[in-house]
């Protein structure tokens, strides 16, 4: 009878795919990569290091490799090896079981040897453990999603300049790869593969669900700087992840308070409580919108452009027929060039309400409102008008699913030149008039007072880069 095997991973590009065998006889690598001429020892080596941590002396482990970096090669090994039943080793047999496994090591040379034995997470924690708390007012507007069970994906990530990296370990992962993904997450985020400077948050699956609390139990130890709630629909969603968070932060030796939160909301009865989601924990930072769940949960039918309207289901009442003309009129004007939201954004009328709930129930909480990702990568276009739209609401910042969107968000939700210089033109009028006691004051035809001085002063920031 054949031995059972547990794997995890994939055979793609920067990642492995690792089998564990159980058997009486000392454990044996047997590794086979694309890099193995010059990396194979070292793989070999970071494999033995994961199992002597999890006291796995006995059995096979095969490594199939395509140049994945060490962080993936631990993490696939120890999911492998936790789904065999195997559960990390105290530290006293960690050192023990690592004279066994250096022997095993095919003619290593000392430093070899070394690297065999010493334990992963010691170092790994020196990343995690550097980590500091996300700044409550840090910029947001450009959130890049990475599938959390893709490595090669992450590794070039943070010098893409995204103001706030996400590993997704929800809509992004199958629901047989969540165990391997969550690992693969908190590895990368334990060694800080490549963050440079970005905000770094996982999405986690709903804590309602089978994998929200174990996702929140593997992430949080690895000192994430936010978790984003996703298909948050009420106050008690946002206390139950606060509470269950300090709990886990209290068994890291974490600061109370260290992992910021985001609520995402996806559903209408996320919006109706919009307001209770962005005032329920201290921990908030941002309330973010999913518009794509949303108009999935609302049922709305997608609008194509250039429909025939007229000749719809609706009864031909005269309402109906204005309706209709109206539609088909926005639908023929230039889509380069919307004036407004109203009928010339149709695309997007579905959410608008919700939308503004959004913004506004997070300007009242003193926290930022997060627009949606837009879809269609190769439509900049679009995305220029997306987040033009988005701005004009209120929103801070916008989700994105590529690299190429990034710079085009950074530079949408940073205010020009020329609003930069109509704002010093407030500002400066607004503190002679205060110096001079004058009241309000008109600036390029425009009332001035305290509020607007204020936004302009908000703006002036923004734009230096200081908010």
């Amino acid at each position: 009878m054949a031995a059972e095997r547990y794997s995890a991973g994939a055979k793609a590009k920067s990642d492995c795919l690792v089998a564990y065998e159980r058997g009486d006889a000392p454990l044996e690598v047997a590794v086979k990569s694309s890099v193995g001429a010059l990396f194979g020892a070292a793989i070999a080596a970071a494999v033995r290091r994961v199992a002597a941590e999890f006291g796995a002396d006995r059995g096979r482990l095969e490594i199939e490799d395509d140049g994945a970096l060490d962080s993936a090669i631990t993490a696939r090994t120890e999911a492998a090896l936790r789904k065999a039943g195997f559960a990390r080793a105290a530290p006293s047999a960690i050192v023990a079981g690592a004279a066994l496994t250096a022997a095993a090591v095919a003619a290593p040379s000392a430093e070899q040897a070394t690297a065999a034995v010493a334990p992963a997470a010691a170092g790994a924690a020196t990343a995690a453990a550097s980590r500091e708390p996300s700044p409550r007012d840090r910029p947001r507007r450009a959130r890049l999603y990475l599938p959390g069970d893709q490595p090669h994906l992450a590794i070039n990530a943070g010098l893409f300049g995204a103001d706030c990296l996400i590993f997704d370990l929800e809509d992004a992962v199958a629901e047989e790869r969540k165990f391997d993904a969550r690992i693969l997450v908190r590895v990368a985020l334990e060694r800080g593969v490549m963050l440079e400077s970005s905000e770094v948050a996982v999405r986690v699956n709903p804590l309602s669900g089978p994998y929200g609390a174990d996702d929140l139990a593997e992430i949080v130890r690895a000192r994430p700087q936010a978790i984003i709630l996703p298909k948050c629909e009420s106050a008690a969603d946002v206390a139950a992840a606060d509470s269950a968070i300090g709990a886990l932060e209290e068994a890291a030796g974490m600061p109370h308070g260290f992992v910021r939160l985001m609520p995402l909301v996806e559903t209408a009865a996320g919006v109706l409580q919009a307001a209770a989601i962005a005032a329920a924990s201290p921990r908030n930072v941002a309330l973010c919108f999913g518009r794509e769940d949303f108009s999935r949960d609302i049922r709305a039918v997608p609008f194509a452009p250039g429909a025939d309207l007229a000749a719809s289901a609706a009864p031909p009442n005269a309402a109906a027929l204005q309706g209709a003309a109206m539609l088909q009129s926005a639908a023929a004007a230039p889509a380069a060039a919307p004036t407004g939201f109203g009928f010339a954004g149709i695309p997007g009328a579905e959410s608008f309400l919700a939308r503004q709930m959004i913004v506004l129930a997070a300007r009242a909480a003193g926290i930022d409102p997060l627009d949606s990702v837009f879809a269609d990568v190769e439509d900049e276009a679009g995305l220029i008008r997306s987040c033009a739209e988005a701005r004009a609401l209120g929103f801070a910042g916008k989700g994105v699913i590529h690299p190429v969107q990034i710079p085009v968000v950074l530079k949408a939700f940073r205010p020009t030149d020329k609003e930069a210089a109509r704002a010093e033109r407030i500002v400066a009028a607004f503190d002679a008039a205060v110096a001079e006691g004058r009241g309000a004051i008109s600036v390029d035809g425009a009332m001035v007072d305290a509020p607007v001085a204020a936004k302009a002063r908000a703006l002036l920031a923004q734009h230096r880069g200081e908010a």
